[in-house]
């Protein structure tokens, strides 16, 4: 036996000079073989390592995308196709949440869907021309398989009445004006003031502003449940930052300026001084809450009146008679101004009499919130006592220069006018007219 070989022919390890050789019987090692019995795989499905491999993967796929394809084509070929999904009429549109909007007023926005497969009708474009009937705030429309359409409509809801001329209307929180037959507002037993100065020409966005300030003001009387806006009998709001309401008194209504802000404090102001200020001033007609150390109170129309900037009570009187004037109370001090609706917090001069040359007041009034010492304001309505008495006599001298030149005239005229008569007919039958002519 040679060195290093085995009896079954296998070379002994470890033998020398010879390379190590291990021979398997059973032809599982030999590479010509593959390396073992079962090939191992070289990679995922989804990435053959082969051409045909790779061919076959891409033909299945092609094969899937296309049964795909087709099933959706004839589904939807089936879906359009189908009469069960037609919106055979009127009544497979139900709607929730209608109460002033009609069932009348809703059905025209989907007129020419009637007939329509359900799933060709515009869902987003029916909300839109829903939402533009003025009383739908916002609207929700869904499809209801196989043939239904719903939609949920929230209306809007009033705040106040709102008057354009001679009609009344009412408005929402947001500026829109909507529409209702007084019958109706009858039977809601609304009880809301009424606003002026939202006009349907204005851009949304202005009349939401102005409805902001109404809302506020509403919010702050009513904040501790006394229900004082109840108290209010109509708000104009022409200009936003001034809420100008009407408080009715006895006998009368005071145009109060709120502003548009502190609005509980001012109300509470007016009311504390209202009675005081209508006893010292009949022909009080509106009242300027604005300053904080002063009230302003513009009197009627007409009356020569004379508007007083006060701290607590008036200085003057409206009356356009000479009276003698009230004491004030503290932190007073008096303003020439008309009474007209001049810009609100600015009383602008008062028109003189026919005739009458203004005059300078002796006291400037001082700048709002500056109280004045007590012989300040004393001066002051003395001065303006005595101004009103010095118009007053002016008028009265000019008034009656005019009437003089005016009986002149009419003298003169029935003077000649009988001398004519005489001239045209002189028989005594008409003397005792043209003399009675001449007597007026």
């Amino acid at each position: 036996m040679r060195q290093g070989v085995l009896p079954n022919g296998r070379v002994r390890p470890g033998g020398p000079g010879m390379p190590l050789e291990m021979v398997d019987p059973d032809g599982d090692d030999d590479p010509r073989l593959g390396g073992g019995r079962f090939d191992v795989p070289s990679g995922p499905w989804w990435r053959p390592s082969s051409t045909v491999g790779r061919v076959f993967l891409g033909l299945g796929i092609l094969i899937v995308l296309g049964g795909l394809t087709t099933a959706g084509v004839l589904l939807k070929t089936y879906l359009e196709r189908d009469a069960r999904f037609r919106i055979a009429g009127a009544g497979n549109i139900e709607a929730t949440g209608l109460t002033e909007v009609s069932r009348a007023e809703m059905l025209p926005v989907f007129g020419e869907d009637i007939g329509r497969n359900i799933f060709f009708v515009p869902l987003g474009e029916r909300r839109r021309q829903l939402e533009k009937i003025p009383w739908v705030e916002r609207a929700t429309v869904m499809r209801l398989l196989p043939d239904q359409i719903r939609v949920q409509v929230v209306e809007r809801q009033p705040v106040a009445f709102v008057r354009q001329g001679q009609q009344i209307g009412l408005v929402d929180g947001s500026g829109v004006l909507l529409t209702m037959p007084a019958a109706t507002m009858a039977q809601h037993h609304y009880s809301f003031p009424v606003v002026t100065g939202i006009d349907p020409r204005d851009p949304l966005a202005s009349r939401t502003a102005r409805m902001a300030v109404y809302q506020r003001l509403l919010a702050e009387l009513d904040a501790s449940n006394q229900h004082l806006s109840e108290q209010l009998s109509e708000i104009d709001l022409t200009d936003a930052e001034d809420a100008r309401v009407t408080m009715p008194e006895q006998g009368a209504d005071i145009l109060a300026h709120f502003g548009d802000e502190r609005f509980l404090e001012r109300y509470q102001r007016y009311k504390a001084h209202i009675a005081e200020w209508r006893q010292q001033y009949p022909k009080l007609a509106a009242v300027d809450l604005r300053y904080d150390q002063q009230v302003v109170l513009e009197m009627t129309p007409g009356t020569d009146a004379v508007a007083a900037a006060v701290g607590e009570a008036t200085a003057t009187s409206g009356t356009g008679e000479a009276a003698s004037p009230a004491k004030p109370s503290a932190g007073t001090k008096s303003a020439d101004a008309s009474a007209t609706d001049a810009a609100p917090g600015k009383p602008t001069p008062s028109k003189p009499a026919a005739g009458v040359k203004p005059t300078k007041a002796t006291t400037k009034p001082a700048a709002p919130g500056r109280p004045k010492t007590a012989a300040q304001k004393a001066a002051a309505v003395e001065a303006l006592a005595a101004k009103q008495r010095e118009a007053k006599e002016r008028a009265a001298q000019t008034k009656a220069a005019h009437d003089k030149a005016e009986r002149d005239k009419k003298r003169a005229a029935a003077q000649h006018d009988a001398l004519t008569v005489n001239r045209q007919n002189p028989f005594p039958s008409t003397r005792p007219a043209a003399v009675a002519a001449q007597g007026q």
